[in-house]
Parts: structure tokens; C-alpha cells; sequence
């Protein structure tokens, strides 16, 4: 499933920067690879897959737009590579998805994915039921 397309990263962090980290063949950067940015978009939702399906049968029949943004910023952080810095928002931005898909896969936070909420368990009596003793105080008296 897709989460975000090449669209959704033009609108959050603009063209410009995506010519310079796509465009491998003009100098200066001119144009979006567009292969390059599938590349890392298909990553980001191969993450979030392995995150989430463990909490949600996949596909999800519809995409939160909180996912739409976590996949935009783990396909960013994959543009940059190497070149992200360890102080850059673009590397914060990545370990904030990271730590909150982690949460949803623990089920901490809970996402729309469009079904229906399970009802909760109702509270019923619990019954029990055991055997007769085998061994009493008058079976054992003589002993």
C-alpha cells in the first residue's frame, strides 16, 4: 500500500529540494527523478507496513493522513542518506516517526485505518467447579 505519493513531498518540503537530492545527471539539479523518489517512498512504506501490521491487518482500507506524513518524513530522511545530519530537523523528523510507529505497533496509539472498532469485552461471572476431597479430617482421623 502507499501511503504518500511524489506530490505529497512536493508539497511538504517543496521542489527544489527534491531536484537537488533526485537529480543525479544536471548540474544544476533541474528535474525530479521521479524513479529515485518512488524508490524511497516504497521503502518508507515497507517500514510502516512492518510497524503497523502488527497492529492492523493490511492494507488499510483507508490512509490516515498522520501516515501520509510519516511517510513523507522517513522517504526525506532516505533522500538524504548519508548526507542527513544527526542534528538536522530532517534526521529529528525521522526519529520522531520511527519512535511513534513503535507505539503503534506496541498499540500505545491507536490509528483510523476506516474499520470498525471492535466492541470491549464485557465484564461476566466467572464460575468454578471442583471435585469432592479425596482426603478429610474423618478419612484421616485414624491414621
Amino acid at each position: 500500500m502507499t501511503y504518500a505519493v511524489s506530490q505529497d513531498l512536493v508539497d511538504r518540503f517543496g521542489s527544489t529540494e527534491l531536484e537537488q537530492l533526485t537529480d543525479r545527471t544536471n548540474v544544476p539539479p533541474s528535474t525530479i527523478d521521479a524513479v529515485v523518489v518512488g524508490r524511497a517512498l516504497a521503502d518508507a512504506d515497507g517500514m510502516i507496513d512492518g510497524y503497523i501490521g502488527k497492529q492492523y491487518s493490511l492494507p488499510l482500507s483507508v490512509v490516515p493522513p498522520i501516515l501520509v506524513k510519516i511517510a513523507a518524513d522517513l522517504a526525506r530522511y532516505f533522500l538524504h542518506g548519508e548526507a542527513a545530519d544527526k542534528e538536522s530537523i530532517v534526521t529529528r523528523n525521522y526519529n520522531n516517526a520511527i519512535a511513534w510507529l513503535i507505539n503503534v505497533s506496541k498499540g500505545l496509539v491507536a490509528i483510523d485505518d476506516g474499520g470498525q472498532v471492535p466492541e470491549q469485552a464485557g465484564g461476566g461471572a466467572i464460575k468454578t467447579s471442583a471435585p469432592n476431597r479425596v482426603f478429610t479430617r474423618d478419612s484421616l482421623r485414624n491414621m
